[in-house]
């Protein structure tokens, strides 16, 4: 069953949730880290974090450490420690010119990858002699801003997008702090920095999410161009330019089937083989209400319609769609869910076992 889950009028442009899902953290588009306890149907807000001075453009919550990262277009990123009841940020040192974009945990939870405008990405780790977070800069052949980060299963690999119009393949290996690791279908030279694969859009588009596969032999990545691509180890990938509106991110169902979000308002879902030599366009997974014309408007259902989309109008460009406004973030939820943050100020849980029976080409395997 698809839940909705509406948090004002406010856009949620990021949003992350804790181990089991009991907790989210949102930023309402403003310098501020907004963290809900669920009761019921209900959310109710325990927290506000208020650290940052600019506004909050990455929110991510380690599930085993339970720490939340954030980072921020003031240029810093926070480290959060739940200590009796109150969440204590530790400054990192990223050592960046330009406002900080997105931010994700490895898999391990012992570092953390910050992308920037100021073209590098910061891979930060804990430094126990100082007892600080420190950084190291992927710079190497960036040339413009990190507009998403993913990290591959191993701890080891980044996958990157930017306005570069490209999508890449790092190796984050910090010798300090880890053992070599073995060679992946993305290559063998894990040098911090080396660039292990590069892909380019079938036309100039902003690339504004990338997501590796549960295996980490897959990679899929969207761009503002309305183009999504997928890659299998380097080895063969395929990028299509479809008729949607621009994409914004995406994440893999299955090993075989994408999700993309954007301003469409709705995922799309898009189905790949065992080496990304094919993708296809199945189907929308938010399939529009079948219903009459315009309908009476309550005072209070009129506000909401003039703040959300500056318009009283019920007919012809009604959007019918769960979301009523582009779709910014899309997060892995559970086994055969995900969930959407959007700029209509909701975050949509979608279960794809419900969903499976009603579209076309839906099969979870």
């Amino acid at each position: 069953m698809t839940e909705v889950h509406s948090f004002g009028v406010q856009p949620v442009c990021v949003h992350a949730w804790n181990a089991d899902r009991s907790q989210i953290a949102i930023s309402p588009n403003n310098n501020e880290v907004e963290i809900y306890q669920k009761s019921g149907r209900q959310w109710n807000k325990i927290h506000t974090l208020t650290e940052h001075t600019g506004r909050v453009t990455g929110i991510d919550w380690a599930p085993k450490s339970k720490r939340l990262v954030t980072c921020s277009s003031d240029r810093n990123a926070y480290v959060w420690t739940l200590d009796n009841n109150q969440w204590k940020p530790t400054l990192v040192i990223l050592r960046i010119n330009r406002a900080a974009t997105c931010v994700k945990w490895s898999p391990n939870e012992d570092k953390f990858a910050v992308g920037s405008g100021a073209r590098v990405i910061s891979v930060c780790y804990f430094e126990q002699e100082n007892d600080w977070w420190v950084s190291k800069h992927i710079k190497k052949p960036i040339r413009s801003t990190i507009l998403s980060i993913d990290w591959h299963p191993n701890n080891i690999l980044i996958a990157a997008g930017s306005s570069d119009f490209k999508a890449r393949v790092f190796s984050g290996y910090i010798k300090d702090i880890e053992p070599k690791p073995s060679s992946t279908n993305w290559g063998k030279k894990m040098t911090f920095g080396n660039v292990m694969q590069e892909f380019s859009m079938p036309s100039d588009g902003w690339v504004q999410g990338v997501k590796f596969s549960a295996s980490g032999e897959k990679l899929a990545f969207v761009s503002q161009d309305s183009s999504i691509g997928v890659a299998y180890g380097g080895n063969e990938s395929v990028a299509i330019k479809t008729s949607h509106l621009p994409f914004c991110d995406c994440t893999w169902l299955t090993e075989y089937s994408v999700v993309a979000v954007g301003h469409d308002c709705n995922p799309m879902l898009f189905s790949t083989d065992d080496t990304c030599s094919t993708l296809t366009f199945i189907n929308r997974l938010d399939q529009a209400s079948k219903g009459g014309g315009a309908k009476a408007m309550s005072a209070m259902d009129r506000f909401k319609m003039m703040d959300k989309k500056a318009s009283t109008n019920t007919e012809g460009d009604d959007i019918k769609t769960k979301h009523k406004n582009s779709i910014t973030q899309v997060v892995n939820y559970g086994k055969d869910k995900f969930s959407t943050s959007g700029m209509d100020g909701s975050v949509i849980i979608w279960d794809c076992k419900s969903l499976e029976s009603s579209i076309s080409g839906l099969r979870i395997k």
